[in-house]
């Protein structure tokens, strides 16, 4: 928990603070930090959170437990939430903050009487028990690049942060699956407060890098060793695809290093457009010997020699004054 702040630490209570030690805490961090005051809105946000979920006595009782277990929901305002051991991050629940603020200017919020700290008049009370919505957890599957290009599924479990009940999900990682793409699966989240619809659960799909094959989207590039002779000469050589299959690439002569070719509807599927692909783009990469016998040197050499032709011309003339 080292560096997370719970609800407890933003308040500044400690664990064991009566209803009475928390709704004074409460009530001097609003009094400074009220939007209608002037104060810092984003830190509001934060103290009425910690003490919507500490004044009610369940909400406080369920809190502790996964404190206890060693969650932190809440924690990180604004960011990712507290880490759990399910594998998941928790984004938090505490429903819309269009709702919540509109109870602000009402004169209450979620039972506390504002009226009491400006001297307006009480009101809100019926706003405060609206349904809201669960908010949104997260997790993350690692794949293969095979598993990515064919699609695969995965049986995953993760933790309600609010109820700590276990739930189960088959995840069907579409082919053609990006690193960093997401998958949302609607109404499996964190449930809504006073009746309001559960958050999603979005899962992010982290993708193992192959050893040939470069995703670029739904595009596949690979980079194709050919001899100086290949290159030179010219040839035909296979080509492995994504796939699984071969295709054939002819080579004309005089090929260069780093020449691309361009083999369409070879690449991965197109999770956005369903039945197209992508293209497999294949670079040549010339390789050079390092080590020649006495034969092969003295076949090059006698090449050299009569070699008349000019390769640094444009770069000489270029650096002449």
């Amino acid at each position: 928990m080292t560096g997370k702040r719970n609800y407890y630490d933003v308040l500044g209570v400690k664990r064991d603070a009566t209803q009475d030690d928390i709704k004074k805490a409460f009530r001097k961090l609003a009094a400074k930090y009220h939007p209608d005051a002037g104060g810092d809105e984003e830190k509001f946000k934060e103290v009425s959170e910690a003490y919507t979920t500490l004044s009610d006595a369940e909400k406080r009782k369920e809190y502790d437990q996964l404190l206890m277990f060693g969650g932190i929901p809440g924690a990180d305002f604004g960011g990712s939430g507290g880490r759990n051991r399910g594998g998941y991050t928790y984004t938090g629940n505490a429903g819309d903050w269009s709702d919540i603020f509109e109870n602000i200017r009402g004169g209450g919020f979620d039972g506390f009487d504002f009226s009491t700290i400006f001297g307006g008049q009480p009101g809100g009370g019926a706003r405060a028990s609206r349904p809201a919505k669960g908010g949104d957890l997260t997790m993350t599957v690692e794949v293969t690049a095979d598993e990515a290009f064919n699609g695969a599924q995965r049986k995953v479990s993760y933790t309600i942060p609010s109820t700590g009940e276990k739930q189960t999900l088959t995840v069907k990682v579409p082919a053609g699956a990006v690193d960093g793409g997401k998958l949302r699966y609607r109404g499996r989240g964190e449930y809504g407060a006073n009746g309001g619809a559960r958050g999603d659960l979005v899962i992010t799909t982290k993708v193992e890098e192959h050893p040939i094959f470069k995703r670029d989207g739904a595009d596949v590039r690979m980079e194709l060793p050919v001899s100086m002779y290949e290159a030179a000469l010219g040839a035909t050589v296979d080509v492995p695809a994504p796939d699984g299959s071969t295709c054939r690439l002819k080579i004309p002569a005089g090929t260069q290093d780093g020449k691309t070719f361009r083999f369409r509807d070879l690449g991965a599927p197109n999770v956005k457009r369903k039945g197209s692909k992508g293209a497999l783009y294949v670079k040549v990469k010339v390789q050079v010997p390092t080590r020649l016998s006495a034969k092969e040197r003295e076949a090059l050499e006698a090449l050299r020699s009569a070699d008349e032709r000019e390769y640094r011309k444009d770069v000489l003339s270029n650096g002449a004054e």
